[in-house]
Parts: C-alpha cells; sequence; structure tokens
C-alpha cells in the first residue's frame, strides 16, 4: 500500500468525489487543512495527478489546472474523467521533474497528492517546481509518511513491528508495481532538498488518521499509531 492511492482508475458510474482535495486515505482533507487558498482563476499544476482527481477539483473551482502524469493509462482515466465532470483539464505525459512545456514563473501553485513516494531524485523535482513557480507562491504537497515505512501493516499478528531502519535509504519492499516504487526520504531529507531549492517551508503537518473518519479499502488500525501522510507547504524564494 504505496503510492497507488490515487492511482486507481475511477468507474464512471459511480459518484464522482471532486468537491474537496484529498491529501491521501484516511486522513485530512483540504477542508481541514486550509493550506491552499482560493484557486479561482489561477495556474494550477498537478504533479502525479493519477486518475485526475485533485485536478478536476481545481477545475472544478475555477482554475486553469494541468496535470502531468507518467502513465497514459493515468491520463485516458483523467480525460474520461473531466470529461464527465464537464471541465476542462490540461494533461501532460512524462516524468514529474519534465516541465520543460512550461515557461519559468507561469504558475500559481504546484500541488501533488501522494506522488512523490514514487521519485528517486526528489530535489530534481523540487528545482522544476521552483523554476515554474511565481516568486512566493507555494508548492503543497503530501508524501506518505516516512516514519510509517518502518512497519509492515499487512502482518495481521505484528502490524507495529519495526522491520527496518527509519534512515535505510533503500526502496521499500513490497509496494505497487510500475513506474510507481515506493522510496524512502526521511523528513529531514524533504526538508533539505527544499531549503537547498530555494523553498521556505511555512508549513508541516502530520494529520492524524481518525477512526472511523472515512475507511476507506486502505484503512489498516496502524494508522491510530503512526502517522501515515506527511504533509507540506514550501514558498518560492530566490531566483
Amino acid at each position: 500500500m504505496g503510492v497507488g492511492w490515487n492511482r486507481q482508475q475511477p468507474n464512471l458510474g459511480d459518484t464522482i468525489t471532486t468537491s474537496v482535495v484529498r491529501y491521501g486515505p484516511d486522513t485530512a482533507t483540504e477542508a481541514d487543512l486550509r493550506l491552499l487558498g482560493s484557486v479561482r482563476g489561477k495556474r494550477v499544476l498537478d504533479l502525479g495527478c493519477g486518475n485526475g482527481q485533485a485536478a478536476i477539483t481545481f477545475a472544478k473551482q475555477g482554475a486553469h489546472a494541468i496535470g502531468l502524469d507518467p502513465s497514459p493509462e493515468m491520463l485516458n482515466a483523467a480525460k474520461r474523467w473531466s470529461e464527465r465532470e464537464g471541465v476542462k483539464v490540461e494533461l501532460h505525459n512524462g516524468d514529474l521533474a519534465d516541465l520543460a512545456f512550461m515557461r519559468a514563473d507561469s504558475v500559481d501553485l504546484v500541488f501533488s497528492a501522494w506522488a512523490f513516494g514514487g521519485v528517486a531524485d526528489l530535489p530534481r523535482v523540487f528545482r522544476q517546481a521552483h523554476r515554474v513557480l511565481r516568486q512566493g507562491a507555494p508548492l503543497v504537497f503530501s508524501i506518505p509518511h516516512p516514519m510509517y515505512d518502518v512497519i509492515d501493516d499487512n502482518d495481521p499478528d505484528q502490524p507495529l513491528l519495526v522491520r527496518r531502519s527509519y534512515f535505510d535509504r533503500s526502496p521499500v519492499a513490497d509496494v505497487n508495481e510500475g513506474p510507481f516504487a515506493d522510496h524512502h526520504h526521511t523528513v529531514a531529507d524533504i526538508f533539505m532538498a527544499l531549503t537547498r531549492n530555494n523553498f521556505r517551508v511555512d508549513a508541516l503537518l502530520e494529520p492524524e488518521s481518525r477512526d472511523g473518519r472515512s475507511m476507506s479499502p486502505y484503512w489498516r488500525e496502524a494508522f491510530l499509531w503512526l502517522p501515515r501522510t506527511l504533509v507540506v507547504r514550501a514558498r518560492k524564494e530566490g531566483i
């Protein structure tokens, strides 16, 4: 159970849940955290947009929404879903750091939900996000909490047993196959990568999972004991 949270193709016969931006499974939403502000009339880039849920939500809120994802299948799902919702989302296929199609200083918000767990070279992504953002504009992202990587929540008998070092930066075992494989970055790794690329972190949150909140298929009792999602807001500084 890794970065695949936002990578399921939606059943278009189901009720579409694009009323609020979500930061991860069974955790706080933008309605709780209020990190983004109004996006109406703004250019918003969703990195690792997956099935398009956040990008579609931004478009419904009046933004010029741009989604980037390495999976053509996910982009096809996002295209179908956006058409079903009656909004336009500009979709691009490519690596999350492949932002050559965007001008410098042209974006008001860069957002990513749980996709950076699949990125081996986070500093490279941060450099490109910094290039395309306007001065002072935010990069807001969530990532599977690195502390959670030390356990195996699929073990029915000892799901909270520590199985690997927090400082082991090798890829995490038992993850989804495909272009997104879980890479382990400590909180300090993430913070230093941001500051070294001229971002100022102004929010670092560990939303508490609440039993019975939504109980998605991803729910584990371990969510009540360890932080499952890390949420960061950092603003562009420098040039």
